[in-house]
């Protein structure tokens, strides 16, 4: 009976969501295609006043800020969203109403038990599967007032997120760039390497791991001829090197067969030959760690001009802004498996919690929707590369390989954030970059403990 009045309700938000030109209502993105819904008797769509939080762990209201905008995209998405909270009656922040720590668990109280507030909240990767296999996650496909053909959704959460014919989360904006290859333009160009030539290599298609090993055999030298080397080439972390190396081979611990069923990858050829590929590397020229150092040291061995070149996310070049070198940032070159330069995105998704009922969803969902979607006049705007910008020291790293993330066609799927039980780093890569045991040695260790997550993941 509940099912059967929701789809009632459904029906008749469906006919009440109908774009018209309301009489008496300024519409000042009429030109841009923008319209205003009515519902069955013309009249504007009204949410009476209801406030909308998007919740997550680190924002400030954006009414706080209005006024301050910095360039004129930021300015006119103000106005066009107070021009939305006016014509709808509602309003909609964005704020951090609970911690990193504490978001999952938070969420969970208020879908198990309800809410005065009316949420879309924000999870981070790894932290959903369990609310979503739980029946938390209120099914958005259901919800009219959502188009998820529209450019904006990200498609890799889509996926993840969809079974079905439910579609549970949601992401209103492209992948968060993640894990690439940075160097040292100085060390570079005293190996005799063109630093440009790196960005040169990745826009013609030539940047592969073959071409990569190149450039760590010149930048790993003997500089005083002592037969010692005292210039290594590479310094990373595990997590970021192995997994980087999976994806550029086209493959991950965990993939997907052609009946939608997770299995084991651990053991396939593409992976052995990506992960073998990758310890090869560092066994012929990464600098190991003084003893006693921090875990991160890696960190400071590139900062510090100790090592040419380092895998990690992108969100370390905002570590990077008093380094003295200048830096550079490709994307992990292609391995021969795959058909072009592959990145798996690790991203936050929105979602709805599922008590609330079927009017009071739709009602969040609309008004969100609204909000999420692209400033009318600037729905090509590449004013994301503003903030990019000050984080680098060229403009090719923004221009081209942040850019080519963004892209969708270089997005692959981390499918292993998906089952629950993994550990990676204690189950595989630290025993295997510590060289406890080959990476087929330790695949085969893990086989029946992986098995058993994965068949719980697929119902078995």
């Amino acid at each position: 009976m509940k099912k059967t009045l929701a789809m009632i309700l459904a029906i008749m938000m469906l006919l009440a969501c109908v774009p018209a030109m309301a009489e008496g209502v300024e519409n000042p993105y009429e030109e841009y295609g923008v319209e205003i819904y009515t519902d069955e008797n013309g009249n504007v769509i009204d949410l009476g006043g209801m406030e909308i939080i998007i919740c997550d762990w680190w924002s400030s209201d954006w009414h706080d800020s209005i006024g301050n905008a910095e360039t004129a995209a930021a300015e006119a998405t103000e106005e066009y969203r107070l021009w939305l909270e006016e014509t709808y009656n509602f309003t909609i922040k964005q704020v951090a109403a609970t911690t990193w720590g504490n978001s999952p668990t938070d969420f969970t109280n208020i879908a198990m038990t309800g809410s005065e507030e009316n949420y879309v909240w924000i999870l981070r990767p790894g932290a959903w599967l369990q609310p979503m296999n739980a029946g938390l996650f209120y099914d958005l496909a259901t919800l009219d007032c959502l188009d998820f053909t529209a450019e904006k959704w990200n498609p890799v959460i889509m996926g993840l997120a969809t079974k079905g014919e439910s579609i549970l989360a949601m992401r209103p904006e492209a992948a968060e760039a993640r894990k690439g290859i940075f160097f040292n333009k100085r060390l570079l160009a005293e190996a005799g390497v063109d630093p440009e030539s790196i960005y040169d290599m990745q826009a013609d298609g030539t940047w592969t791991w073959a071409a990569f090993e190149e450039l760590l055999a010149k930048l790993h030298r003997d500089t005083d001829n002592d037969g010692i080397i005292d210039r290594y080439a590479m310094m990373s972390f595990s997590s970021h090197l192995i997994p980087a190396a999976l994806v550029s081979n086209g493959v991950g611990f965990v993939m997907v067969d052609e009946n939608g069923k997770y299995y084991n990858a651990a053991e396939t050829d593409a992976f052995l030959e990506a992960a073998n590929w990758a310890m090869d590397m560092v066994k012929k020229y990464e600098m190991a760690a003084p003893e006693g150092a921090e875990w991160n040291y890696f960190e400071s061995a590139f900062i510090n001009g100790e090592v040419a070149i380092q895998c990690h996310e992108e969100y370390f070049s905002g570590s990077l802004a008093n380094m003295e070198d200048d830096f550079g940032f490709v994307m992990f070159p292609k391995g021969p498996q795959a058909d072009g330069y592959k990145w798996a995105p690790t991203d936050n998704v929105w979602v709805i919690p599922a008590c609330y009922d079927a009017e009071r969803a739709w009602k969040i969902a609309f008004a969100f929707n609204l909000f999420t979607n692209p400033t009318p006049g600037y729905e090509a705007s590449d004013d994301w590369k503003t903030g990019m910008y000050g984080k680098y020291r060229d403009d090719r790293a923004v221009d081209e390989t942040i850019a080519m993330m963004r892209d969708g066609s270089t997005q692959v799927v981390w499918y292993t954030d998906m089952i629950t039980g993994y550990d990676l780093g204690a189950d595989y890569i630290w025993n295997v970059y510590g060289q406890a045991a080959t990476p087929a040695e330790q695949a085969e260790a893990m086989r029946g403990t992986w098995q058993a997550y994965i068949d719980a993941a697929n119902g078995q």
